[in-house]
């Protein structure tokens, strides 16, 4: 009997999400996922999937309901993908924005290929490595750092309900791979003034003073090799917050650095559209699940990322009045801003039917098209 040897695990799943996403016609030219193949660890990793498409589809709300079915049934494969493909993609993009570099920078650059266009990847991946330095990657950078320092980090907020591997050793990778490296990828960037691929390459490649043993540590806890008898999650999580302390002493202060104006206004404008395109798929996935998945926590988080797309929109329909100004403050009357429950999506749902007309508007406008 020849034995067939199996694919490597985040390979093989990505291959699996485009024959899914293939299947159900959603039309993909290009899909990636965020972080470099040295940061998904198995089996705790879960696949963050960006998709890119020719052209916005002509009807963003049935094509979502196409996205959510290929990604349930991606999920029931196989009970590990509960975990790792926790979620429907975090984003869609159109060629055409990533071709006009339209497409955050610092977010561009952690992108790994799943399949398409290796040329046109490798060309926006290069471009937005030597971009110049702006205010979009101080948001983005400082964004991660506020959202986990000074105890906003709860470890008991990284859900365990769809793990189905080690629990313990679960928390002690949420301790270093969703505190831990994330954190210290971000005070890399903005200490070096680069955009960082990942987590793993900011802990082997930026080291100050006093700083090494540190990232030796947590990239061994992170891969579950530590030669040491594994720490609790908890003594764990009390050594990231002494190692952060240190490495925020090599951050600099919040500047403004050049690279202001239209560029930054016109990609943040894509970035919450790029976001907000694959909302529905994610409600209809959160709100009926494949059955023993569990979509509470998650229903739980869609309020962090809504009300900062909320925020955007507002600020960029501030000022002159053009009609995508216009769109964009009426699309923001459509984005809740509260807790979010079962609830509140599904009368968001509601909500947006209703009003597809404008939201479909607002998610198909074309770079050219918005001038903020």
């Amino acid at each position: 009997m020849v034995m067939v040897e199996a694919p490597p695990l985040y390979p093989g799943l990505g291959a699996l999400y485009e024959r899914e996403l293939d299947a159900h016609g959603v039309g993909a030219v290009m899909l990636t996922h965020k972080w470099q193949p040295a940061d998904l660890l198995a089996p705790h990793s879960d696949i963050d999937v960006r998709v890119l498409l020719p052209q916005a589809p002509a009807d963003w709300e049935e094509w979502n309901h196409r996205l959510a079915a290929a990604h349930t049934s991606a999920v029931g494969r196989e009970v590990s993908h509960r975990r790792l493909l926790e979620h429907p993609p975090g984003f869609a993009f159109t060629v055409a924005e990533a071709d006009e570099r339209l497409v955050s920078a610092p977010e561009l650059a952690t992108w790994s290929l799943i399949s398409g266009s290796a040329r046109d990847f490798q060309r926006w991946k290069s471009r937005a490595q030597m971009a110049q330095w702006c205010e979009v990657d101080e948001r983005f950078y400082r964004g991660i750092l506020q959202a986990r320092l000074g105890g906003r980090y709860q470890l008991a907020a990284d859900s365990t309900d769809n793990v189905v591997a080690d629990i313990a050793a679960y928390r002690r990778h949420c301790v270093a791979w969703h505190y831990l490296a994330p954190c210290w990828f971000a005070a890399a960037a903005l200490a070096t003034r680069t955009r960082c691929p990942g987590k793993t390459a900011a802990l082997t490649q930026w080291r100050p003073g006093g700083l090494d043993g540190y990232a030796e540590l947590f990239l061994g806890h992170a891969e579950d090799r530590s030669d040491a008898p594994p720490r609790s999650p908890r003594h764990l999580l009390r050594t990231a917050h002494v190692a952060l302390e240190a490495a925020m002493r090599r951050v600099p202060d919040a500047n403004r650095p050049a690279g202001q104006g239209e560029e930054p206004a016109r990609t943040d404008w894509v970035m919450a559209a790029g976001m907000l395109r694959v909302r529905v798929a994610r409600w209809l996935y959160y709100l009926d699940p494949p059955p023993g998945v569990a979509t509470d926590y998650l229903i739980r988080r869609e309020a962090k990322e809504l009300r900062a797309a909320a925020q955007a929109l507002n600020v960029l329909a501030a000022g002159e009045a053009a009609s995508a100004q216009r769109l964009a403050a009426r699309m923001a009357t459509l984005i809740p801003t509260g807790p979010t429950t079962a609830g509140t999506l599904r009368a968001t749902l509601a909500l947006w039917h209703r009003q597809k007309s404008t939201v479909q508007d607002f998610l198909s406008l074309t770079p050219a098209d918005v001038h903020p």
